[in-house]
């Protein structure tokens, strides 16, 4: 296995990672923002108020996108298995 395969391999498995997570970080930041607006604006500064519904839509974002996150995964999975062969002898 050359160097640029490896390249390849690893730059194809970050950007799967990010894509994988992406939606649930930016619902998280999102539901943050809204959230601190609402505290600062009504002055309220509580600290379950501020965890509570980011974990709530992390967790509804993650149900939601389950199953495009494991046919993702699969996706990456079934072709990286496939490509094993033309790794090369001494692989594994």
């Amino acid at each position: 296995m050359d160097e640029l395969t490896m390249i390849d391999l690893g730059k194809a498995t970050l950007v799967t990672a990010l894509m994988l997570v992406a939606p649930a970080l930016l619902v998280g930041m999102f539901t943050g923002l809204a959230v601190s607006l609402f505290q600062t604006i009504t002055a309220l500064q509580e600290q379950t108020l501020s965890i509570v519904p980011k974990m709530l839509a992390v967790v509804a974002t993650l149900l939601v996108l389950m199953p495009w996150i494991l046919r993702t995964l699969r996706d990456f999975a079934r072709t990286l298995f496939s490509s094993l062969a033309d790794f090369g002898p001494g692989v594994l």
